[in-house]
């Protein structure tokens, strides 16, 4: 018989949890309705862009590359974020950690070499 008593603390956990992120987004809203700042008109309904008003539909799709370009970022971004910790601790750890760092970069430097070789990086 399982003694479901023990997951009490992460049900509570759960449901302040729930109850705060709906606080911090419900109860601006409530205010802003309540206090008279929810006040929509032309003006303020209006998109501009850098303080003049959209010269494009706004509903234009972006170029798939713009996402690529976003995607490797984020990954050598990544990838610098583990390599610090890797590298003070490499001599600490031993072999292991060496050849799975060397994997690791591998992997990557063959995504770079793919995303070089498709275009992804190529800008008109």
């Amino acid at each position: 018989m399982v003694d479901l008593s023990q997951y009490l603390p992460i049900l509570l956990f759960l449901a302040v949890a729930l109850g705060l992120s709906a606080a911090f987004v419900g109860l601006p809203m409530l205010v802003g309705r309540l206090t008279g700042a929810h006040n929509p008109y032309p003006d303020k309904l209006a998109e501009y862009e850098c303080g003049f008003p959209a010269f494009e539909d706004p509903r234009n799709q972006f170029d798939v590359r713009f996402y690529l370009v976003a995607i490797l970022f984020i990954v050598f971004d990544l990838e610098a974020a583990f390599l610090y910790p890797w590298a003070v601790s490499v001599f600490e750890l031993g072999w292991t950690a060496w050849i799975s760092m060397m994997v690791f970069i591998a992997e990557l430097a063959l995504g770079l070499a793919y995303a070089w070789k498709v275009g992804a990086l190529e800008w008109e």
